[in-house]
C-alpha cells in the first residue's frame, strides 16, 4: 500500500520543520526547500518484508565461499574473534549510520548526501557507479549458477567423470580432475590468459540473459515486487544450509574438517594482512557504501528502530557465515578424507607390490599395519609410519595430508564450482544435492542483486523527476545495459575480468565511498548533530560511544584499509589465477599494462563524481551567496505517521 504525501510542499514543509524544533527553529535561519520527488513513495507493507530485504542483501555468495576460506586460512577460531571485534567496532556503527541517514531523510544515496550539503552529492553518484560495476559482474556469477543448475538434472553428473575421445580419456582432464576440467573447459571454455579474448560463450550468454530477465522482473514494480520475491529468495537458502548441515555432519570426515577449520592460531593476530582481510570481509558482508542499505531504510517509517535493526541484521549475517562455514567444511572434510584415504590405500598397495616379490626392506622399515589389506589402513597410522620410515625408504611413496587436501580449491569460485561439486558427486543421490546447492546459490545471488539494483534505481528515481515517472522503463533500460556490458564477462576470457572487478575495480571505490560518508557525517555535518537528529527520530538518544566510533575508530579503520590496499597494489603488481590448458593447472599471472590502465580508469571514473560535485556546488554557492551553508537533514514528506519529520538544522560553515 503506497504512502501518500503530507499536505505540505517545498518551503512549507521546511518551515514547519524549523518551527517544530524549538531552539533550533529560529526564524533567523533561512528556509531551504528540497528537491521535490514523486507525489507518492513506496513503503514496506510490513517489517518482515523490510527485514528479509536487508538480510537478503547482506547475506550473499561471499558468506558461502569467501568467509569459510578466510576463516580457514587465517587462524580458524582466532579469525572469528577478530571478525566479531571488527564488526562491533567498525561494521555495526557504520551500518547504523547508513540506516539512520536513509530512514531520516527518506531518499536514496544521492538525495541523502545532497541534503546534508549539495557539495556532497557526488558521494551518492559514486555509490551508484560502483553499484553498477558490482551488478554487471555479480549477475555473471548468477549465470554460472544457472548453468550448473541446468546441468544438475542428469545422472551421472557431467563433472563426475572425464570425457573420452574414442577410447582415450581427454588428456587435460586426466591431468587435473573431472570437476576442474568441467569448470574451466566445459562451463567457461577459458583461454590461457586475459590477453586471449576468444569468442562469446553461447551457453553462458544465454544464462546471463536469463539472469538479467529474472532480475528485471523482480524489480519491475520496485520493492512491491522484489519484496514478494524476497520471501522465497531470502528464506530458501537457510533451508538448504540446514539440510546440508544435517547431511554433512553424518559424513565420514566431517569432524576432521570442522576441527581443522576452527583450530585457533592466535599468532595470526600479529599479521597486518589478516587484519586487512577481516576488515574487508566485515565491510562487504554488510554491504556498506553500496547505497542499498540507505535505499531500503528510506522506505521505513521514521519511528522504526534502526539501531536494533543494525545489530540484528549484522549478527544474522555473522551467524549465516558461521552456518555456511560449518556446512562447507563438513562437506570438504568428507571430500578431503575420501581423497587421502584413497591416497593411503594406493601407497600401501604400492609398498606391498615392492615389498612382496623382492627380499623386502630392512626390518625397521616394515610397518605395523597389514599391507595385504590397503583399505583397512587408517590415516593416522599410515602417516605415523611414513614420517618415521616411509619417506626414507627405497620406494616412491607420498604423504597423505588432510590439511593440504582441504586447502585445494577452497577459495572463491573454486570452492563452489570445483571443490564443493566434487564433494557432492561423491554423495548418494548426487544430482539432488547438486540441484539443491546451485538453487541455493541462485537465490543468494538474486537477493543480493535486488539490493544492488535498488541502490542504483532508488537514488536516480528520487533525484530526477523524469526517471521517477518512468521507473519501469528505468528498470528495463538498466537491465538491458547491464546485460550488454555483461557480454564482456561471457567471452572465453571473461572469468579473468570477473576477478579484476571483484578484487580491485569494485573494492577500492567502495572503501573510498564509505570514507567520504563517514567523514561527511562525523566531521562536516557533525556527529553530535547527527545524534540529535536520531534522537528526534527515535525518541531516545544513542550512546555517545557512536560519536567516537564514527569520528575516529571507523574512519581510521577505513583509511587504514584503503592505505593497505593501495600500498599492496603499488608494491605488488596485481595478479590473477589463469588456467593453463597445456599444463592442466592454475598459474598466477600478472595483469598486462592495458588491463591495469583499464582498472585504473574504472576506479577514477567511479570516484570522479565526488570532486566534480564538490567543485560544481562550490561554484554555484559562491555565485549565489558566496558562502557554503550545509542544509542539514530534511525528511521527505510521507503520511506513514503524523509525527514531525527529522529537524532541519542549518548553520553557516565557519
Amino acid at each position: 500500500m503506497e504512502k501518500q504525501p503530507l499536505p505540505l510542499e517545498g518551503a512549507e514543509v521546511a518551515a514547519s520543520l524549523l518551527g517544530a524544533n524549538g531552539a533550533a527553529g529560529s526564524s533567523e535561519l533561512p528556509v531551504t526547500s528540497y528537491p521535490s520527488e514523486p507525489p507518492a513513495r513506496d513503503g514496506w507493507n510490513s517489517k518482515v518484508e523490510y527485514f528479509l530485504a536487508q538480510v537478503g542483501f547482506s547475506v550473499g555468495l561471499g558468506n558461502v565461499w569467501r568467509f569459510p576460506y578466510l576463516c580457514h586460512q587465517n587462524g580458524g577460531g582466532a579469525f572469528l574473534l577478530l571478525y566479531v571485534l571488527l564488526m562491533l567496532l567498525v561494521g555495526i556503527p557504520l551500518f547504523f549510520l547508513e540506516l539512520a541517514a536513509g530512514q531520516s531523510i527518506r531518499q536514496g544515496s544521492i538525495g541523502v548526501w545532497k541534503h546534508i550539503s549539495p557539495k556532497l552529492c557526488g558521494i551518492g553518484y559514486s555509490s551508484c557507479v560502483v553499484c553498477f560495476y558490482v551488478a554487471v559482474y555479480y549477475n555473471v556469477i548468477i549465470s554460472w549458477s544457472l548453468f550448473y543448475l541446468g546441468n544438475s538434472f542428469q545422472s551421472p553428473l557431467p563433472w563426475e567423470q572425464c570425457p573420452e575421445q574414442g577410447n582415450i580419456t581427454v588428456a587435460e582432464c586426466a591431468a587435473s580432475a573431472p570437476t576442474t576440467f568441467f569448470w574451466y573447459r566445459t562451463a567457461l571454455d577459458v583461454t590461457d590468459s586475459i590477453e586471449e579474448t576468444g569468442q562469446l560463450n553461447l551457453s553462458l550468454t544465454c544464462c546471463l540473459l536469463a539472469a538479467w530477465t529474472v532480475v528485471c522482473l523482480g524489480m519491475f514494480k520496485g520493492i512491491k515486487t522484489s519484496a514478494k520475491v524476497m520471501y522465497f529468495s531470502s528464506i530458501f537458502p537457510y533451508v538448504v544450509l540446514l539440510c546440508f548441515l544435517v547431511r554433512g555432519l553424518l559424513l565420514d570426515g566431517a569432524r576432521e574438517g570442522i576441527v581443522h577449520m576452527f583450530y585457533p592460531k592466535l599468532e595470526i593476530w600479529g599479521s597486518v594482512q589478516v587484519w586487512r582481510q577481516a576488515a574487508t570481509q566485515v565491510f562487504f558482508a554488510l554491504g556498506l557504501g553500496f547505497g542499498s542499505v540507505i535505499a531500503y531504510s528510506s522506505y521505513n517509517p521514521r519511528s522504526n528502530n534502526c539501531h536494533r535493526d543494525a545489530f540484528t541484521v549484522s549478527f544474522i549475517n555473522f551467524l549465516t557465515s558461521l552456518l555456511a562455514t560449518l556446512v562447507v567444511f563438513s562437506v570438504l572434510g568428507f571430500r578431503a578424507k575420501n581423497t587421502v584415504m584413497t591416497c593411503v590405500a594406493s601407497n600401501v598397495e604400492l609398498f606391498s607390490q615392492q615389498y612382496g616379490p623382492g627380499p623386502g626392506p630392512q626390518e625397521r622399515w616394515v610397518p605395523s599395519f597389514n599391507v595385504s589389506e590397503p583399505g583397512s589402513v587408517g590415516l593416522a597410522e599410515y602417516r605415523s609410519w611414513f614420517h618415521a620410515h616411509g619417506a626414507r625408504g627405497p620406494w616412491n611413496l607420498t604423504d597423505c595430508d588432510l590439511e593440504k587436501e582441504m586447502q585445494k580449491g577452497a577459495q572463491g569460485t573454486g570452492l563452489a564450482f570445483i571443490a564443493f561439486t566434487e564433494a557432492m558427486s561423491l554423495l548418494p543421490g548426487s544430482p539432488f544435492w547438486s540441484a539443491l546447492f546451485f538453487l541455493m546459490l541462485l537465490n543468494l545471488g538474486l537477493s543480493t542483486m535486488f539490493g544492488t539494483m535498488e541502490g542504483i534505481l532508488a537514488p536516480l528515481a528520487d533525484s530526477f523527476k523524469v526517471l521517477a515517472r518512468n521507473k519501469t522503463k528505468l528498470t528495463v533500460g538498466g537491465s538491458v545495459l547491464g546485460f550488454l556490458i555483461g557480454l564482456l564477462f561471457t567471452q572465453r576470457c571473461g572469468n579473468y575480468f570477473v576477478s579484476m572487478f571483484d578484487d580491485y575495480t569494485a573494492t577500492l571505490p567502495l572503501i573510498m565511498v564509505v570514507v567520504c560518508e563517514t567523514f561527511s557525517v562525523s566531521w562536516l555535518y557533525g556527529a553530535d548533530r547527527f545524534l540529535d537528529d536520531i534522537e528526534g527520530m527515535l525518541g531516545w538518544r544513542p550512546s555517545v560511544v557512536y560519536k567516537y566510533l564514527w569520528k575516529y575508530v571507523g574512519l581510521l579503520a577505513m583509511l587504514g584499509l584503503l592505505g593497505a590496499s593501495l600500498i599492496r597494489m603499488v608494491l605488488q603488481r596485481p595478479t590473477y589465477l589463469a588456467w593453463s590448458q597445456e599444463k592442466a593447472s592454475e598459474e598466477r599471472l600478472q595483469y598486462p599494462d592495458w588491463a591495469l590502465a583499464l582498472l585504473s580508469l574504472l576506479i577514477l571514473f567511479a570516484m570522479m563524481p565526488v570532486p566534480l560535485g564538490f567543485v560544481h556546488a562550490t561554484l554555484r554557492s559562491r555565485a549565489a551567496r558566496g558562502a557554503w551553508a550545509p542544509t542539514g537533514f530534511q525528511a521527505v514528506p510521507t503520511a506513514d505517521e503524523c509525527e514531525t519529520p527529522v529537524t532541519d538544522v542549518e548553520q553557516t560553515a565557519v
